[in-house]
């Protein structure tokens, strides 16, 4: 080891380094990436006073079997290994975490001797921690902190949204299907010939600024990726996995992707789009009442892939995100836990794929299914109807917004840009005392600006209010500033 980074070409190559069970710090990195440039300045000190430490580099882009095994989805992105097993991880910018996580993982930088406590916490040399504090401010006052690459420009996100629902099934890939140039797109490639299915490619080595842009865009570092509706399933591994398991040829059938023998694979009675309870499912009835008391376990039960902290698959993530949205409590089962589950839902519901909403132990249906009732409002209708949420009055509405943030003012316009004197005063106020806000442009709606006249007893704007509680208008916040009492009165 020695004290140096090391470079991994393959995964063979790091699963040769992990089976060892000595602890082992993998950084992935891109090029692009300032703060991976950043970070590689720690991570090299680091591997100086941990020498005996594996130090592993891995570029996220050009290994993406490496990258998909450790689900990176962005980077910088450390994993932190040991007897074989991966025992932390640490996404983003962060010197200091960094350098405590490596302390945990590696022990003492000094074999023998007990871990020394430091400023920042952490078992480490005077050279590690100079460096750490140095970067920990310039990283922490660079905009790469908390966002690794720019902003997508709305011309740019406009055509990579065209790009991918240009074919219902499309692939961003090294080279063309007829001449790919890694060897996992050509994964990919041969999969989507053996589901017979029709579609797309792109390839991202002819145009660099739809190669970086799809990084940013779908949150993932890799190529190949495959969407499905425009909807990303993942990379090479995940397809691989997809295709083995049957369920890759599911989410095309769910989705309407006609391949060779749809016709004799369509679900019978499922004519409405929300299937139903087959009379006769030939489930065992232990199995029939076990699926019976989880569909009826909650209100609001769904059945997906992983967990609503960490979705398996884009599907499941966006019903997840839809019922947050919505702001609906829910339980949820991970079917991929349970195969007699897994598969016994399937035939109990007479639906074919995941996720699968239940509402009131009536199926509602799929990822597609739920997006397009949230958008025309039948599922907040139904959440109504079944007595889940309650109709938002106009006064829930107001109370909602009063409370959105700790501090909240009611003003003409925005804080960039307000549309009245008054208003202007108040957000200088706030902001000469370092006080954070939210704010509601009262122009906007016209329904908020009338009625809140009459839920405050205040009929001008703007209004400022505290933990839900009225502060008051233009004039008492301007005195309390000259007072000095603006900051205490806005942090009781």
């Amino acid at each position: 080891m020695g004290g140096s980074v090391k470079d991994v070409k393959s995964k063979a190559e790091l699963d040769n380094i992990t089976k060892s069970g000595e602890a082992v710090i993998i950084h992935f990195w891109a090029s692009w990436c300032d703060a991976s440039k950043q970070m590689d300045q720690v991570f090299s000190h680091l591997s100086t006073d941990f020498p005996n430490t594996h130090f592993l580099a891995v570029e996220a882009e050009e290994q993406p079997e490496i990258s998909e095994a450790f689900s990176v989805s962005s980077v910088p992105y450390f994993a932190f290994v040991k007897d074989g097993k991966t025992v932390d991880t640490l996404e983003g910018a962060d010197p200091s975490s960094l350098a405590n996580k490596v302390a945990r993982v590696a022990g003492s930088a000094n074999p023998g001797e007990p871990a020394a406590p430091a400023s920042l916490g952490m078992a480490a040399g005077p050279t590690v921690l100079e460096t750490v504090k140095e970067l920990a401010k310039e990283i922490g006052s660079s905009p790469q902190a908390n966002q690794a690459r720019p902003g997508l420009s709305d011309a740019l996100k406009n055509r990579l949204q065209q790009l991918v629902a240009s074919h219902p099934i499309m692939l961003f890939m090294k080279g063309n299907p007829e001449a790919p140039r890694c060897g996992f797109s050509q994964k990919v490639i041969d999969i989507l010939k053996d589901e017979t299915v029709k579609f797309g490619t792109f390839d991202i080595l002819s145009d660099n600024e739809v190669r970086e842009g799809l990084k940013l865009f779908s949150n993932w570092p890799t190529f190949p990726q495959l969407y499905c509706k425009g909807e990303l399933l993942g990379g090479c591994d995940i397809a691989i996995a997809m295709h083995e398991s049957g369920e890759l040829r599911e989410v095309f059938r769910d989705h309407g992707i006609d391949t060779i023998d749809s016709v004799e694979a369509k679900v019978s009675g499922s004519e409405n789009g929300k299937g139903g309870i087959t009379q006769s499912t030939g489930l065992s009835t232990t199995l029939t009442s076990r699926l019976e008391s989880l569909v009826n376990s909650n209100p609001v039960m769904l059945f997906m892939k992983g967990k609503p902290t960490e979705p398996k698959c884009g599907f499941s993530g966006k019903v997840v995100a839809i019922l947050q949205e919505e702001k609906v409590a829910f339980e949820s089962f991970d079917i991929l836990t349970d195969e007699e589950v897994r598969q016994g839902l399937k035939v109990f519901s007479n639906w074919s794929s995941y996720p699968q909403l239940y509402i009131k132990g009536e199926l509602i249906g799929g990822s597609d299914i739920v997006l397009e009732m949230q958008k025309s409002g039948e599922l907040k209708r139904i959440l109504v109807e079944k007595g889940i949420v309650h109709q938002e009055t106009p006064e829930d509405r107001l109370k909602s917004l009063i409370t959105s943030s700790p501090v909240m003012l009611f003003m003409k316009g925005t804080p960039e840009a307000p549309r009245c004197g008054f208003s202007s005063k108040v957000v200088n106020a706030l902001k000469e005392n370092g006080v954070s806000f939210g704010s509601f442009d009262i122009l906007s709606d016209e329904e908020v600006r009338q009625g809140l006249k009459v839920f405050s007893n205040w009929p001008t704007f703007p209004q400022l209010y505290y933990k839900g509680e009225l502060i008051g208008g233009c004039d008492i916040i301007l005195e309390l500033r000259d007072n000095g009492e603006l900051k205490s009165t806005l942090s009781e």
